[in-house]
């Protein structure tokens, strides 16, 4: 019986993480009635009717940079994700769940409440850069900065970790899907032809890169001419896959130094000596890492498995929170959210 949980409610995906292993993970997509707005599909059959849904069906995506869009869609998402994990064997469970850093109060208790309503109870929230400390096993006793970089598929989450707190953040919105908008735009302007996201997102995985490869290599793409209106099959190469995707790469790594221009000296000496902790599944883009070690002169630490990193750490958060007490992090529940 499932009694720690750690929920990451992503934008792309949502993953629910108990008795040490990953017992769910699906995408954060809802097809509904155009009309009534109730949920007809949910997860991997309701992400393959993008862009292919009749006029009575619409593909909701409820969560938008990390926070949530559509409050009802989003409730009704993640108590059909919970019966499926954990079926009714879940009895008052103690639930951990990750939010961007930087939100507000409000922002907060919108996602403590999506989850009690989904099924849960003893709700805490944590953002997901300190989410990712735990799970790394930094130790919050000392007075030590480390720079923690989630490049997710909705915000790139960029927070400097000491002593347990957040010294200093920023929740990017430029992160994964971002990439896949660029190759689109890039494709429609140099070819004439309208792609969808599920193409986009394929296209990235296979021969997307943020730094030029030593070898060029190819795919071959489909989508639909903007002028004759007829299915239409490309080849497109890595390198002008990469041209297409060097803006919103650049406005990453441009956030990670804004964050570095806003912290102390001092922790800056302990991030130079350690790198940067970079995770998130942005951060399997091929050269990724070494880009932004480029960019900022920093030698990057990519995580074993950087998809699951923030959904590991929470369920440690749960296990080890006595940690965050001792420096006086305060945990939120449902009940501390509650706005008069």
């Amino acid at each position: 019986m499932a009694t720690e949980i750690g929920i990451d409610l992503g934008t792309s995906k949502t993953v629910i993480f108990s008795s040490s292993k990953v017992v769910l993970e699906l995408p954060s997509v809802v097809t509904v009635d155009s009309e009534t707005w109730l949920p007809v599909y949910y997860g991997e059959k309701a992400k393959q009717t993008m862009g292919r849904t009749p006029d009575s069906l619409e593909c909701v995506m409820p969560i938008e940079h990390g926070v949530i869009a559509d409050y009802d869609i989003a409730e009704s998402m993640l108590k059909t994700y919970m019966q499926e994990a954990f079926g009714s064997k879940i009895v008052r469970p103690r639930i951990m769940a990750t939010l961007p850093a930087g939100l507000t109060e409000l922002q907060h208790h919108s996602l403590a409440n999506v989850v009690e309503s989904g099924g849960g109870r003893n709700i805490t929230v944590i953002e997901g850069p300190l989410a990712v400390a735990f799970g790394l096993g930094l130790d919050f006793s000392k007075p030590k900065g480390s720079l923690i970089v989630d490049i997710g598929a909705g915000t790139t989450d960029i927070a400097v970790i000491s002593m347990g707190g957040i010294a200093v953040c920023d929740s990017h919105k430029t992160a994964s899907l971002d990439f896949d908008a660029a190759i689109t735009r890039y494709i429609r302007k140099e070819y004439n032809i309208e792609i969808g996201p599920l193409m986009a997102e394929n296209i990235k995985k296979e021969i997307g890169s943020a730094v030029e490869r030593p070898v060029e290599i190819a795919m071959v793409a489909k989508g639909r001419n903007v002028f004759t209106g007829l299915p239409e099959s490309f080849e497109i190469t890595a390198e002008e896959v990469y041209e297409a995707m060097r803006e919103p790469i650049a406005a990453v790594c441009n956030a990670i130094r804004a964050v570095l221009s806003k912290t102390d000296p001092d922790m800056i000496n302990d991030i130079t000596a350690e790198g940067i902790y970079l995770t998130g599944g942005g951060s399997l883009l091929y050269g990724m890492d070494r880009k932004i070690s480029e960019f900022t002169g920093l030698r990057i630490n990519l995580l074993e498995d950087p998809t699951h990193s923030v959904v590991k750490g929470a369920a440690v958060a749960l296990r080890r929170s006595e940690l965050l007490k001792n420096v006086d992090y305060q945990m939120r529940s449902v009940k501390e959210l509650i706005i008069e």
